[in-house]
């Protein structure tokens, strides 16, 4: 199971542990360590052991107990980590909801996966979901209670609700427990429900904080999303290495180089996309960078161009990259002691307890060739919520998971991720993947991002359309983008046939392209 499974059988992978078990040992070895920080507040493990205990009663006063589904629509911040360690000290679930999510898309979660109590924001610069979910209280008949962070419309209690007495025993979780329910990003199909138990993500966070060099003295600072499951990994590295977590509630380029410059953090969890703002504002300097060990890259394929200059800009620190799913978290990454070429290359080696394999149609693919990219291990889950068909697509006859994502493993066993499946343009019966395209066409000094989706062609089939973001006051057109492919050598039948100029790629919470949504426009009458 990837270079760690000596290490991996050695500990007894998995532990008979639980979030609870990691708060307990850190308050143990060192109360007065740093938990949690931000620029205006600092909360030690003794202080939030007791503020999760307290919420945990809190919880429990309001009828929520083992199993319960609890959802949270928060921003990074000291609620978020309080809700995720109060839910899981009863024995409840953490659904996580995006920030960005309205109606549409808060109603179907809610209802899907029948969350008794939501816990998010009184209110924001053009929103309620506080009120919304009040109201939606008469169609979501497992909704109970809304709690909200600032002040309670008619309807909702203020978090934190309060118990009326001191924190009682109560049952321990146990790693068989599911805590967590996530769901897929949803960029070329419906969001899927992924419930995740102790037993199948703790080990792999454990171990993977050892691997990536990370101790008690660590600062990590996450500019993703703590809803999505890159974000909360960043919780689930600290607190397995009793660290520090360090605060960005959400993520602007002006915010987050703030945050670099208070909080010094010795690892920045970001992506590409986050990286690329930054770079195109200036703000990565060497000076804002000069404290950290590593940088761990994940969310989108990561072109090497953008690794090596953020590996150019840390003077003490290592680049690296990370690919995970929400069905299994951690799947492959680089370590610190990799050379530079496999960590601006490559998303590494095999997570730990993970298995990876490159197939195509059943057959087994050798080294060096590009197939799907399929995994087994103890992190990976064990099947979507209430979705039979959706679980048995995702798994071969043999019980490895289908990635969906396209791959190559080198004889080093290092990952080169180089598509999706679903995002082959089908030309006249020859497919291809745009994902080497869309790299050369982001170094077009005019380009500042693009993507490349499938058009119908009545003849062909599909032809590739791009669409682009221009950088300001660049312009360029079909002939010399095409132009500036030949130069680069790419093959005639890759050239994009349709060029549609955009002010912004639709992109999800967690900073991937919607492809689906262009190729759907291509398609509306």
């Amino acid at each position: 199971m990837g270079d760690s499974a000596d290490r991996v059988a050695a500990e007894v992978w998995p532990r008979d542990e639980t979030l609870q078990d990691w708060l307990e040992r850190a308050c143990a070895a060192a109360p007065a360590k740093i938990a949690i920080k931000a620029p205006d507040m600092a909360l030690d493990y003794a202080g939030l052991q007791v503020r999760v205990r307290a919420l945990g009663a809190a919880f429990r006063e309001l009828g929520l107990g083992h199993g319960d589904v609890v959802a949270a629509q928060l921003p990074n911040g000291v609620e978020f980590v309080l809700t995720f360690l109060a839910a899981g000290s009863i024995g409840a679930v953490l659904q996580t909801i995006h920030m960005p999510y309205r109606a549409a898309e808060l109603e179907p979660l809610l209802r899907h996966g029948g969350a008794k109590a939501f816990v998010c924001l009184a209110g924001s610069r053009d929103f309620s979901a506080a009120a919304l979910a009040v109201t939606l209280r008469q169609r979501l008949p497992a909704l109970r209670h809304v709690i909200a962070v600032g002040e309670a419309p008619e309807g909702a209690l203020t978090f934190p609700p309060v118990a009326s007495a001191a924190p009682a025993d109560l049952p321990r979780p146990r790693a068989s427990d599911r805590f967590l329910l996530l769901y897929t990003s949803g960029t070329v199909a419906a969001p899927k429900g992924v419930p995740i138990t102790y037993r199948e993500f703790l080990a792999n966070a454990r171990l993977s904080a050892v691997d990536l060099g990370i101790d008690q003295s660590a600062i990590l600072l996450s500019a993703a999303p703590f809803t999505h499951l890159y974000g909360l990994f960043s919780v689930l590295l600290a607190l397995a290495s009793s660290a520090t977590l360090a605060l960005l509630p959400a993520f602007t380029p002006p915010a987050f180089a703030a945050a670099l410059d208070a909080l010094r953090p010795t690892g920045v969890l970001a992506g590409p996309a986050h990286l690329n703002a930054c770079l195109g504002a200036g703000l990565l300097t060497p000076e804002r960078l000069a404290s950290l060990r590593f940088m761990l890259i994940s969310g989108s394929a990561c072109p090497p161009d953008l690794a090596r200059t953020a590996q150019e800009r840390m003077a003490n620190g290592k680049v690296l990259q990370l690919w995970g799913m929400s069905e299994l978290q951690a799947g492959s990454f680089t370590r610190p002691g990799d050379d530079l070429e496999s960590r601006v290359g490559s998303v590494g080696r095999a997570g730990p307890g993970i298995e990876l394999r490159i197939a195509n149609e059943g057959r087994l693919l050798p080294v060096g060739e590009e197939g799907e990219l399929q995994a087994r291990g103890w992190s990976v889950f064990a099947g979507y919520l209430d979705n039979a068909a959706a679980t048995a697509a995702a798994f071969t006859a043999d019980g490895w998971f289908r990635t969906g994502d396209l791959a190559r493993l080198d004889a080093a066993g290092n990952l080169r991720l180089t598509g999706r499946i679903k995002e082959l343009i089908n030309r006249g019966g020859v497919k291809f993947n745009p994902t080497d395209v869309e790299a050369i066409i982001d170094r077009h000094p005019a380009v500042a991002q693009c993507a490349i989706v499938p058009m119908p062609d009545p003849v062909l089939g599909e032809k590739a359309c791009c669409f682009l973001v221009l950088r300001d006051g660049a312009t360029i057109n079909l002939d010399g983008l095409r132009d500036w492919l030949g130069r680069h050598g790419v093959a005639k039948l890759k050239w994009p046939e349709r060029l549609e100029p955009i002010a912004e790629l639709p992109m999800t919470p967690t900073r991937k392209v919607k492809k689906a949504e262009l190729a759907a426009r291509l398609r509306a009458p």
